[in-house]
């Protein structure tokens, strides 16, 4: 499963939990989910969400990071 087309779905929020990083894709075509288990970005957690931030801005979405 690849990211959500940016131009339908330009807004991305990043939400991490103890476990794992929920990603809301959203625009006006809806809202698409994807959640990632920590274990799987590997290194510290916010350390890996920071990085997942920037590298969907560097791909063009609009990125907000949330806290749980």
């Amino acid at each position: 499963m690849g990211l959500p087309n940016v131009a339908r779905y330009p807004e991305a929020t990043v939400v991490r939990d103890e476990t794992s990083v929920l990603i809301r894709f959203h625009g006006p075509y809806g809202e698409q989910k994807m959640n990632v288990p920590l274990e799987y970005v590997g290194g510290d957690a916010e350390e890996a969400e920071l990085r997942l931030l920037a590298q969907l801005q560097q791909i063009g979405y609009s990125v907000k990071r949330e806290e749980q």
